[in-house]
Formats: structure tokens, sequence, C-alpha cells
């Protein structure tokens, strides 16, 4: 065993398996606690709304002796005694602030969609804070902007020029000052008139003309962050390059990049936080193609869809019930080129689709 560390934050279960694998102790505070956190960890706590979480990593703390913490979405800047492996709080709140973000770009000549004003119709508005897309949303009109502020209360927001094109990541791990490009991601949005701009998937490597250009702006972005382990820049690749958002901890990306380059992104992470990076950008051994599986109604998953694994994860325990549009599980699948994997992650989810609710 290298080390206990424990895991918080909206999902931890991809980083979850890496650390275990990564030969690691494993404790975790999650709002899904799926059938394989378990497999991977040593104790678990559930809760449901955010405002829970720092109460429940210190009831976590109580119980056993932690080495490192390790937060992922919604716990990047609670405040913890137990050591924090990655970027420090002050960083990452700054981060995850889209307007600080903006700003950001702008000082260190990256490009990024220009700011709108509220009647430069059309444009995105984005919560300043949060992660995943979920409430980011295309306003045409001024009628659009009311519906959405009504739908958000209260909710500080950024209206940003769309640019068109094709929604990327590049996945980095930062030692504070430097940076190294560990793979180039295609993201998967959900699409359609709810939460459009949600994250639902990646195939990693991507294939695009730009994707040089896009992993040199995401190590100089990382690199000049403050980031310290797992890193991830947003891209939207069009007429340029486009950087959208810093994600100063681990990404969804994680399973497609692991699968797909064979690395471990836990030991990367554990590797900068004492200050040593891989020395040249590795290489992908592979095409790894991940997708969430949505209730297409109000169900019951009555199966027990561990069978399916390693081809599906973030796998819940029979009974549990989920509401018309939730998340039930996640298929990940490999292949030699980008065709072959995504051919058999749609085999797989549609194997999947028939034990919705039986």
């Amino acid at each position: 065993m290298k080390g206990r560390v424990l895991i918080a934050g909206f999902a931890t279960r991809h980083v979850a398996r890496s650390a275990w694998k990564a030969g690691y102790a494993v404790y975790a505070v999650d709002h899904f606690c799926d059938q394989d956190l378990s497999w991977y960890t040593r104790d678990r706590l559930k809760f449901e709304e955010l405002e829970e979480l720092p109460d429940r990593i210190d009831e976590m703390a109580g119980r056993h002796r932690i080495d490192f913490f390790i937060p992922t979405s919604g716990a990047e800047t609670i405040e913890t005694a137990i050591p924090l492996s990655g970027t420090d709080r002050t960083t990452a709140a700054r981060l995850l602030d889209k307007l600080e973000v903006q700003r950001f770009f702008d000082g260190e000549g990256i490009p990024v969609p220009p700011l709108a004003a509220a009647e430069d119709f059309p444009y995105i508005v984005k919560p300043r804070g949060g992660a995943g897309g979920w409430r980011n949303a295309i306003i045409l009109s001024q009628d659009d902007l009311v519906r959405w502020r009504g739908e958000s209360p209260g909710m500080e927001a950024i209206l940003q020029k769309q640019v068109p094109g094709i929604p990327a990541s590049v996945s980095c791990i930062a030692d504070g000052k430097h940076a190294v490009a560990i793979a180039a991601n295609e993201q998967v949005l959900r699409g359609g008139d709810v939460s459009p701009f949600g994250f639902i998937g990646s195939v990693t490597p991507l294939d695009h003309p730009l994707v040089e250009r896009m992993k040199a702006l995401a190590v100089k972005a990382a690199a000049a962050s403050g980031c310290v382990g797992s890193a991830g820049v947003d891209f939207v690749l069009g007429e340029d390059a486009w950087a959208i958002e810093v994600n100063p901890r681990f990404q969804a990306t994680v399973d497609t990049v692991e699968a797909s380059t064979g690395l471990s992104l836990f030991s990367l992470h554990m590797d900068a936080y004492q200050g040593k990076l891989l020395s040249e950008e590795p290489g992908p051994a592979c095409y790894a193609a991940r997708q969430i599986l949505f209730a297409d109604r109000d169900l019951v998953v009555k199966e027990d869809l561990s069978r399916f694994a390693p081809d599906v994860a973030d796998i819940p325990w029979p009974g549990t019930s989920f509401e018309d549009g939730q998340a039930v599980v996640s298929v990940l699948c490999t292949g030699r080129d980008r065709s072959s994997a995504l051919e058999s992650l749609d085999n797989t989810l549609n194997k999947l689709k028939q034990y919705m609710g039986r």
C-alpha cells in the first residue's frame, strides 16, 4: 500500500479506481456511491446536497487516518485538516470563476471567445461558478435571457459569444510551474433542448488538424495557472483553438485517457505533487470511448449490471430508481481506431437498454 487517500466530490468513482489500481488505500465521499465504487474503496459515505459535503469529509476523516485529500468536482475549495494533494484552494477558486478564467486566458494571450453584451445575440450564458456545462444555454433573444434567469435565480453569470466548432479538451499534469499534455480528448455533449452543453462522454485521442496547437495552448495555460497534479483545459476547435475553461482537478475524461494511454493518471498526479513530471508527452495505444446512458423515462433498474463490467461503470445497485433524464450508467469501450471504439460503444449501449426497468 502506497498510502491512504480520501477522494471527495460529486462523483469520485473514476478517480477512486485510478488510485486503487495505483496501489493506494482509498476512501470516498460521493453523491452516488454506486456499486463499483465499493470495489475500489475501503469505506464510503454518501451525501445528497453539496452543503453536506464538508461534514461528510470531516466524518470520514474521523473514522480513518488519511494521508492525502483529493478533491473532485464540488470539493475543490473545501477546507480540511488532511494534507491536500492537488491545486491549492485559492488557485482552484480563481480558476472555477469563469470571469476570472476569461481574464486569465486574455492575459496569457490564449484565444478565448469574447464576452458579449446583454443585447448582443446570439451568445451563451454560463454560471460564473460550477462545472459540467449543465446550466449553460444559448440565448437568442431577451425572452431567452429572462427565462434562464428565472430558472437560475440569484446566480451570477457571464455572457460569452458562441464560436462554432468541436468541443474538446486536453488532459494535463502540472507541478505548479510546468505542465505536460497527456491526451487530447473529443468531448461528447448532451445536445437537445435541455442542458445541451452537459458533458456525457469522451473519445480519446481526438483526431483534428488543430490538436497540436490545442495541446500547446493547454500546456501553456496549465503551467501558468498554478495547478498541481491533474488539470484539464476545455476548448472549442473551429477556426482556431478557443480555450473555454481550466479544471483544477481530475476530469471526467479519466476513464478514456487511461484506457487509451495505458497510464495511471493518479500515479502521475501524485508524482507531480512531489515535483516530478513526465519528460515527454505520451502517445495513445488505442482509442477509447465513454458515454453515459440516461433514463428515457422514470424507471427502476432491477438487474445487476455488474456482470457487464468492465464495459460498464458507475453501476447502480439493483433496485435503484431513476427519474426521466437522470444518468443511469456509463459505458466504456476501446478499439484500434475511432470508428471501431464507437461501434463497440453503441453495441454495448443498445444491449444495456433492454435491461433498463425490466
